[in-house]
C-alpha cells in the first residue's frame, strides 16, 4: 500500500533550505552588479534593495537582505502549493470511476472499485481518491444516495477550509516582510535622529541636513521594498490558492457526474 504525500509536505524543509540558498545567491549578485557599476543611480539602487552605504557599518546585515530571505522563502511556499495544486489537477485525469455515458453503480461495482483504488492510492491525501473513498464507504454501509451526497457537500467544505489552512505560513511571511520593513525605518529614523543630536554633527552644520536627509531616504527604502515585497506575494498567493479551490471544486464535480448520479440500489 502506498502513502501518497503532497510534495510541499514532504519537500518543505528542502525548498526552505534551497530557498534560502538562493536569496544569499541573489543578495551577492544584486551588490555587485549596484556597486560594481558605481554611478550614482546604481548606488541609489543599492541603497534601496540592499541598504547599501558607505557609512554603514553593519552591512550586509541588514533589513533590507533579511526582507530578500523571507521573500524567498515565500516564493518556496508558493512553489510548494502550486506543485500540490499541479498533483490535484493531474488527478482528475486517472479516471479513476467510469466516464461514459451508460454505466451504472451498485454496491457490488463500487467495491471493486473501491478495493482497486485502495492498493494503487493507499492512505493518500489527495482529494479527488479520499472523495471517491469516502463515499463508496458511506454508501456500501447506508445504501442511500442522499446521505452520499450529503456527506460529498459536507467533504468538499471541509476539504475547503484545509485548504485555507495550508496558507496559513504563507500568509505569516506576507505580513512579516512588511513589518520587518517598518521595523527597518523606525531603526533607521531613530539613527538620523540620534546622528543629528550628536556632539560630532553640531560641528558640521553645512553637511548636517544633506546627510540626515540622505540617512532619513534609506530609512523609508526599507518600507517601498517591503511592500513591493509584499504585492508581489500576495498576487502569487491568490493565484495558486483559486487554482487549488478549483481543482478542489473539479473533484466535487467529478465524483457528482461520475459517481453520485451513476448510485442505484438493487
Amino acid at each position: 500500500m502506498i502513502k501518497q504525500q503532497l510534495p510541499s509536505q514532504r519537500n518543505r524543509i528542502l525548498y526552505a533550505g534551497i530557498s534560502f540558498l538562493l536569496a544569499i545567491l541573489f543578495i551577492i549578485i544584486l551588490h555587485f552588479l549596484l556597486v560594481a557599476i558605481g554611478t550614482e543611480n546604481s548606488l541609489t539602487a543599492a541603497a534601496i534593495f540592499l541598504d547599501y552605504r558607505p557609512s554603514n557599518a553593519i552591512y550586509p546585515f541588514t533589513v533590507q537582505n533579511v526582507m530578500w530571505i523571507v521573500f524567498f522563502l515565500g516564493i518556496a511556499e508558493l512553489y510548494g502549493r502550486y506543485q500540490d495544486g499541479r498533483i490535484e489537477e493531474n488527478q482528475l485525469y486517472m479516471q479513476y470511476l467510469p466516464e461514459d455515458d451508460r454505466t451504472m453503480l451498485d454496491s457490488n461495482d463500487l467495491g471493486l472499485y473501491y478495493k482497486k483504488l485502495n492498493q494503487t492510492m493507499g492512505n493518500t491525501q489527495l482529494f479527488l481518491p479520499k472523495l471517491i473513498k469516502r463515499i463508496i464507504f458511506q454508501f456500501q454501509g447506508s445504501k442511500s444516495i442522499d446521505q452520499a451526497n450529503n456527506l460529498l457537500n459536507s467533504s468538499l467544505e471541509l476539504y475547503l477550509h484545509e485548504i485555507d489552512l495550508r496558507y496559513n505560513i504563507l500568509r505569516y511571511i506576507v505580513w512579516l516582510i512588511p513589518s520587518l520593513g517598518f521595523i527597518g525605518t523606525v531603526i533607521g529614523i531613530s539613527l538620523a535622529l540620534n546622528y543629528a543630536g550628536g556632539e560630532g554633527a553640531s560641528q558640521n552644520l553645512d553637511v548636517l541636513l544633506p546627510e540626515i536627509t540622505s540617512r532619513l531616504a534609506v530609512a523609508f527604502y526599507t518600507t517601498l521594498l517591503a511592500l513591493v515585497q509584499s504585492i508581489i506575494l500576495v498576487f502569487s498567493l491568490h493565484i495558486v490558492q483559486a487554482r487549488e479551490e478549483r481543482c478542489l471544486n473539479q473533484a466535487g464535480q467529478y465524483c457528482f457526474d461520475n459517481l453520485i448520479n451513476r448510485l442505484y440500489i438493487n
